[in-house]
């Protein structure tokens, strides 16, 4: 029924707003208790709702003070009810709308870019309803109630309830979007929602009741929403800081259009049934705002939607930037540098590809570390960025693999990788010390090339000829090269049945006692020989059989068949020994220990008369694993020797590393001691002109290290003699007898003896 009498509906009305006073006041406290602990970026949402319940709690006790000064009179005197009424009206719309705003700004309620969106949503859908409502029930009850003209009062109370009413319901209508939005329930955001919208359409309520006019219901029903949207409130401003889902992005609520759809629904229904198709001025005025809120809805919208593809748009171009960048140095990646080849160097102007590779990369990371060879690469990658003309494109092809795309012309461009190579091999300063590194550049120009893949496979061609030409060089591509490839590719693949076929044999070079030319040990040298190919030189098969990965099956059989024909020898009652090469890939296998003596079991072979020789520089390469699996050969019985001792890689200091027996001088160091101030047919003369004897000085060192010496190479007399006189025992060499066949090795030891004991090298 309707409060009408006003002292007795003053009381009722002050007990109410006595009531929602309390949880008001213990809202607002916890919402300003949250204010202060939340980080910064979210202390002004919750200082906003902070503000706006207080506000609420100010009103209620406002008007319950009036009431209790004016004994009820608020609801009888016309100018006491005009001011309560209004400072009420006015109080709760600013409440409304700072728990609005606050509510917008809340964490996990709405993008940042989407407030605006979300608020006229809010207003949409509430204006939606209100024309729903008037078209539906609203306009026929004021019509039969209120008839003709209206009390002057009530237009003051309709005036003044109508702003507030709009504010609060549209608040209520934007945190029930916000709940309904929400990507995934999230119990803060939507009891803080929930809370918000029920504290606004209870503040309705008692708005309307105050005006004496309204049935009871709506008293109580707007207090004890105020009292329940207080007690949402307060849980979600306590509850513990955890991470928030961001909201989605939505530029348009379903719930406002459908509240439209249903409004301009029941306005033509109304007109069909009641045949009045004359709006009235209340349904003019909400059309025309439905009407403008839609026109600015959509253009938000379409600027969301150009924001939106605009983020895409960068998006897109950023992850295309890293799909085609090296993420370590930032140079353009293999996939970049095909695109630009692929777009840019088909009818474009003359182009050479460099390929660039860093010489002995992997010894920097195994050695110092993977962030020190990162280091170098991000430095690397610096310099040729540095170093390159506008519009050349340096890239980074992975690993220690880079290349630059040059616009230019031969000769151009070969003197411009001259000057990269200068800059890359100038010594590298880093945090963790300075590092040294040579590269090897591949130089291929477009003009020679018919198709992008053979530009790529003619850079990588003259790199790999680069690589083998001694390293730290440029070489350009020549188109005798796909000629070498083809032979290459030819012999890799005869050479994988080589040993099952037979093809593969030994020939061995005897090592004779310089002054009696006795033969003491033989050196076994592997021989190739195809039915197509003819004769296969081994400087060319035996690296080829390392790069692949054939060494270890060839060495197998090299070790096999050499422990065989010693032990016939050995059978046979000479007393030699048989030396056999080992490249440092099988040295570094744990299985090449085991070989040995397999080999030793099966053929029954002294360990002793078994030498194995590694070239000096094999051995300068990783010497601390090289030092354990010569131990475990040294430890069979095995003898080692190293071989061409005194290339550009020996040192004192790995002689006393590695655990070796006899020392190999190179035929270098002979031939320079035998220069032309040098007499053959005599020892050097000290203080005699000319180049200071060396292979004196290895003979020596050799001698007091206690390891034997065998000097190779030796072709004339005149070097025999010049190392008798430097006491050097052992030698090999064309003046001895080349490679040859053991049948012919045997009718050496018949042509100078039986080899005498006393000639055998000394066994460990």
């Amino acid at each position: 029924m309707p409060l009408t009498g006003g002292l007795g509906h003053s009381g009722l009305y002050g007990t109410v707003l006595a009531i929602c006073l309390i949880p008001t006041v213990v809202a607002a406290a916890a919402l300003f208790r949250a204010s202060r602990n939340r980080p910064a970026g979210v202390r002004p949402a919750f200082a906003l709702l902070t503000a706006g319940v207080t506000t609420v709690a100010a009103v209620l006790l406002g008007a319950a003070v009036v009431l209790l000064a004016t004994g009820g009179r608020a609801f009888v005197d016309e100018p006491i009810h005009c001011v309560t009424f209004l400072v009420t009206g006015a109080g709760i719309g600013v409440a409304v709308t700072l728990m609005g705003v606050g509510l917008l700004r809340l964490p996990g309620i709405v993008a940042p870019e989407n407030r605006l969106a979300r608020a006229l949503d809010g207003t949409l859908l509430m204006i939606g309803l209100l024309y729903f409502a008037w078209t539906g029930f609203l306009a026929h009850w004021h019509e039969r109630v209120l008839g003709g003209e209206v009390p002057t009062r009530l237009l003051v109370d309709c005036a003044v309830v109508a702003v507030p009413v709009v504010l609060a319901g549209a608040v209520a209508c934007i945190a029930l979007i916000s709940v309904v939005h929400r990507p995934r329930p999230h119990r803060r955001a939507i009891a803080t929602s929930v809370g918000v919208g029920l504290i606004c359409l209870g503040l309705v309520g008692l708005l309307a009741a105050s005006t004496g006019r309204t049935a009871t219901w709506v008293l109580l029903g707007g207090a004890a929403a105020v009292v329940a949207g207080s007690f949402a409130v307060a849980p979600g401003a306590v509850a513990p800081n955890r991470p928030v889902t961001p909201a989605r992005e939505t530029t348009t609520s379903w719930l406002s259009l459908a509240a439209v759809v249903l409004a301009m629904f029941t306005t033509a229904a109304r007109a069909v049934v009641t045949g009045d198709f004359v709006l009235d001025p209340l349904s003019v005025v909400l059309a025309i705002a439905v009407g403008t809120l839609l026109t600015v809805q959509q253009l938000l919208a379409r600027r969301a939607i150009r924001r939106i593809a605009e983020r895409l748009a960068d998006s897109e171009a950023h992850f295309r930037a890293i799909a085609h960048t090296d993420a370590l140095t930032e140079l353009a990646n293999r996939r970049e540098l095909l695109r630009i080849l692929q777009e840019e160097v088909p009818g474009g102007p003359a182009c050479v590809l460099l390929s660039i590779d860093l010489d002995g990369f992997k010894n920097i990371n195994d050695i110092r570390g993977h962030d020190v060879g990162d280091a170098v690469l991000v430095e690397v990658a610096r310099r040729l960025r540095s170093n390159v003309r506008p519009g050349d494109c340096p890239a980074r092809l992975g690993g220690d693999e880079f290349a630059v795309l040059m616009w230019a012309k031969p000769t151009e461009a070969k003197r411009m990788a001259g000057r990269i190579l200068d800059v890359l091999t100038q010594p590298y300063e880093l945090a963790s010390g300075t590092v040294f590194v040579t590269a090897s550049i591949g130089l291929a120009g477009c003009l020679e090339a018919d198709s992008i893949d053979s530009l790529l496979r003619n850079a990588d061609l003259a790199l790999r000829f680069a690589k083998q030409s001694g390293k730290n060089r440029v070489e350009a591509y020549d188109v005798a090269y796909d000629d070498l490839v083809r032979r290459h590719t030819e012999l890799e693949h005869e050479l994988r049945g080589a040993v099952d076929r037979g093809e593969l044999m030994l020939v061995y070079q005897p090592v004779v006692e310089v002054a009696t030319g006795a033969v003491v040990g033989v050196e076994a040298l592997l021989r190739w020989h195809h039915p197509r190919l003819g004769t296969v030189p081994p400087a060319e098969f035996i690296p080829l059989a390392e790069e692949v990965g054939l060494i270890h099956g060839v060495g197998r059989f090299v070790v096999h068949e050499a422990a065989r024909q010693l032990s016939r020898w050995v059978a046979d009652g000479h007393d030699l020994w048989m030396s056999v090469n080992a490249s440092v890939r099988e040295l570094h296998t744990p299985e090449y220990a085991e070989l040995i003596r397999e080999v030793l079991r099966v053929h029954r072979v002294p360990a002793g008369r078994l030498t194995i020789e590694i070239t000096e520089h094999a051995a300068a390469h990783d010497v601390g694993q090289l030092v354990h699996r010569l131990a475990e050969l040294r430890a069979l019985g095995v003898r080692v020797a190293l071989d061409d001792f005194g290339s550009e890689y020996s040192s004192l200091k790995l002689l006393r590393t590695l655990p070796v027996d006899a020392l190999k001088i190179d035929r270098e160091l002979l031939e320079n001691d035998c220069a032309p101030e040098t007499p053959l047919d005599a020892p050097a003369e000290a203080g005699a002109s000319g180049p200071a004897p060396i292979v004196d000085v290895v003979v020596t060192i050799g001698q007091r290290l206690g390891l034997d010496v065998v000097a190779e190479g030796v072709s004339t007399p005149g070097q025999r003699d010049l190392l008798v006189g430097y006491g050097c025992r052992y030698a090999q060499g064309l003046l001895f007898g080349g490679g040859m066949p053991a049948e012919r090795v045997e009718a050496l030891f018949r042509h100078v003896g039986e080899v005498d004991s006393g000639h055998e090298i000394r066994h460990g």
